[in-house]
């Protein structure tokens, strides 16, 4: 079973799930010239996934979503987490979910060549399992995320996005709940309102934008052409978001993503979602969707002082975007 332990230094905690190592890698098989699996995600192998959690049907009796659990979990079970202390060593028992959302039955496909009211559909599942594991009292926090590709973390090339359910809050969302708390005791507004109206009246950072809405470059990226999507208004808990949202979300997403495409040759990248922990009912939070292509490693530097070093200014990577140019390291 997994096991989550503390770092007694930096607060934080980490999660020990050995039987990951097992999972099915695509890549590395392709690398060693070795004839890869079946796909477990196409149609007709769903028997080579536990069984289906939440489907969407689709065209000729075929499914078009399908969200089963993880075969190789990084969090499972209903245990108690029955923390222990030992000197400076705390650990607790990995429960949780781990769910996996096929994205569509189209081993190929990607998310910003999906019609928007499937794209729509898929936010919408991801809001509706969010809610199921909430509901479970050991669950805290639902993290929802998307590898994209061999240099994101992918394992399998099909199309899918995950969902964990963890017993405690993360630390990087308290932080960001910790600044959103500090900005409005300050200046009495929400920051992530004020970055969406800023952004949305300057425009050099903007990528895209729609009614509810804007897609921009963070003035302050960690990375050649970090992404963050807002909402325009103030809403902390992703969960909660409704059908026209949903396909105003989908919209901006796939102008995002088809921009980042075309102009980044085989993009790889991490998604997530950033949410209200359950917990939290302060209100303070806002939401927000965070795209990361994989250009470059991060290397020592970074790790040792948590200063990110980006060589591609914000401003730049949206001129790059808006104007379709293709980018080259």
């Amino acid at each position: 079973m997994p096991e989550i332990r503390k770092d007694p230094v930096l607060n934080r905690w980490i999660i020990l799930a050995s039987e990951r190592q097992q999972r099915p890698n695509d890549f590395i098989a392709a690398s060693k010239k070795i004839n890869a699996n079946v796909c477990p995600f196409c149609p007709g192998n769903e028997k080579m996934t536990p069984p289906e959690l939440f489907s969407i049907p689709g065209a000729n009796g075929s499914w078009k979503i399908r969200i089963v659990p993880n075969k190789y979990p990084a969090l499972e079970g209903d245990l108690p987490l029955n923390p222990e202390i030992n000197g400076s060593c705390e650990r607790m028992n990995g429960s949780g979910r781990h769910e996996v959302l096929i994205e569509t039955s189209d081993h190929n496909g990607t998310l910003e060549k999906l019609p928007p009211g499937h794209l729509s559909e898929i936010i919408m599942a991801y809001a509706a399992r969010a809610k199921e594991m909430l509901k479970l009292p050991f669950i805290k926090y639902v993290m929802i995320f998307k590898n994209q590709g061999k240099n994101a973390g992918a394992s399998l090339a099909h199309p899918h996005s995950q969902l964990i359910g963890i017993p405690l809050p993360p630390q990087r969302i308290l932080e960001e709940i910790k600044g959103c708390k500090a900005y409005k005791e300050k200046h009495g507004e929400c920051l992530f309102c004020l970055l969406a109206k800023e952004e949305a009246a300057l425009k050099k950072r903007t990528i895209a934008e729609n009614a509810r809405f804007i897609a921009i470059m963070p003035y302050a990226s960690r990375f050649a052409f970090e992404t963050r999507i807002l909402p325009k208004w103030h809403a902390p808990k992703f969960e909660s978001i409704n059908d026209d949202e949903a396909m105003d979300l989908a919209d901006i997403m796939q102008k995002s993503l088809s921009k980042l495409s075309h102009s980044i040759p085989d993009l790889c990248y991490n998604m997530m979602i950033h949410s209200s922990p359950k917990e939290d009912e302060s209100g303070i939070y806002h939401w927000h969707m965070e795209i990361m292509p994989k250009l470059t490693q991060v290397a020592g530097f970074e790790w040792g002082t948590g200063f990110y070093i980006n060589t591609l200014s914000p401003e730049r990577a949206a001129e790059i975007l808006n104007a379709g140019e293709i980018f080259r390291l």
